[in-house]
């Protein structure tokens, strides 16, 4: 058998963790069942990350990293505050769509019986998301497109639109897909 290279053993692990999660009956991942999935000894996962919860905060930094890059990316090559925040929105719904897996560790439904600190770092990662949705509203309020005092109030109604789309798309079985009529929705919020 061929030896893996540094962390490609790694990684062989989160996306295996990540295509675990993508079963639409929730069940609760065991590090024997990934273990099998990834063919090695659970000795062997441990080798790689101290505890599951190391393995969940792996994906977690492949999810902030993706996202907030492409945050980035969109506020740099939009310049009008409106288009950056749909473009934003509806970025996060193609990431989700396209992350069956991961869209359960965003709306945090496989960390109930975790480690506390890593729901904690995934409300974290929400109010990144909806400072993100602040900063491109109040650059739409300074071109005209909407009151300065709407910025804050709407940044708030587009990260729960956001969530809640992602919560439907866990909790359907990843049927009801999260961007199934949402350029309309998100054009009546931006209104």
């Amino acid at each position: 058998m061929a030896s893996t290279k540094p962390g490609e053993r790694k990684l062989q692990i989160l996306q295996t963790l990540a295509s675990m999660l993508e079963n639409p009956k929730g069940e609760k991942i065991t590090t024997a069942a990934l273990a099998a999935k990834v063919e090695v000894s659970e000795a062997a996962l441990y080798r790689h990350f101290a505890s599951k919860a190391q393995m969940f905060e792996g994906l977690i930094e492949f999810i902030e990293s993706s996202i907030f890059g492409l945050i980035n990316q969109i506020s740099e090559q939009q310049e009008d505050g409106l288009l950056q925040t749909q473009a934003i929105i509806q970025m996060l719904l193609n990431f989700s769509e396209r992350n069956p897996g991961m869209t359960r560790v965003l709306i945090g439904d496989v960390l109930v019986n975790e480690d506390e600190r890593l729901q904690v770092r995934m409300n974290q990662l929400a109010e990144r998301i909806e400072m993100a949705f602040r900063q491109s509203l109040r650059l739409a309020a300074s071109q005209g497109h909407l009151p300065e005092s709407e910025a804050t109030v709407r940044a708030s109604l587009l990260c729960s639109f956001v969530l809640g789309r992602w919560m439907r798309f866990a909790k359907t079985g990843f049927k009801q897909l999260p961007t199934e009529q949402a350029a309309l929705q998100i054009a009546m919020l931006l209104r």
